[in-house]
């Protein structure tokens, strides 16, 4: 009877039930904002496991890599361009993000390259797949905060003062020298 009453007992913590728990209730929400240069700040949100014990939430949601067309980002029409932006840093609620790559459509873009480069030198099936960050610069996160802050617009050259831009005159007709070695 010894035996029956151990495996009785066993069984009794086999077959309790677990408790059920929402896997959505460990979860919280982050906004995603992409750099102040485009017009649309707000991506979108993503859901990141709540932080427990020594695993952060920003520690899962640094490097998630997010793809949205220049369309959503500059409130156009232009749709063959899509960027990649990825999370470098999280500051309350807000996941900030820094440009990661870029993707071109080839049907529509392809076409704009050849028309546009007609005059120079006829070109056919032309085809950009993508543009890639081949070494990403260390996270500089004064020039990351500098790239979302919504208040300034305008361009800091190397000494850290506002770069202003000269304009250059330049007759009717004017075209660059061709090079003789390329």
């Amino acid at each position: 009877m010894a035996k029956g009453q151990k495996s009785g007992q066993k069984g009794a913590k086999k077959g309790q039930k677990k408790k059920i728990i929402d896997p959505f209730s460990r979860k919280e929400w982050y906004d995603v904002r992409a750099p102040a240069m485009f017009k649309v700040r707000n991506i979108g949100k993503t859901l990141v496991n709540r932080s427990v014990a020594n695993k952060l939430a920003s520690d899962s949601l640094k490097g998630r890599v997010f793809e949205c067309s220049l369309a959503d980002l500059q409130n156009d029409e232009i749709a063959y361009r899509k960027f990649k932006l990825v999370a470098e840093d999280v500051q309350g609620k807000n996941l900030l993000t820094n440009f990661h790559g870029m993707n071109l459509t080839t049907d529509a873009f392809a076409h704009v390259i050849e028309k546009r480069c007609a005059k120079v030198y006829p070109l056919h099936d032309v085809m950009i797949r993508k543009v890639k960050v081949m070494k990403k610069p260390k996270v500089d996160m004064a020039r990351l905060l500098e790239m979302h802050d919504e208040t300034r617009t305008t361009a800091i050259d190397s000494t850290g003062a506002p770069a202003e831009g000269v304009k250059v005159d330049r007759p009717d007709g004017y075209e660059p020298p061709v090079l003789s070695n390329v």
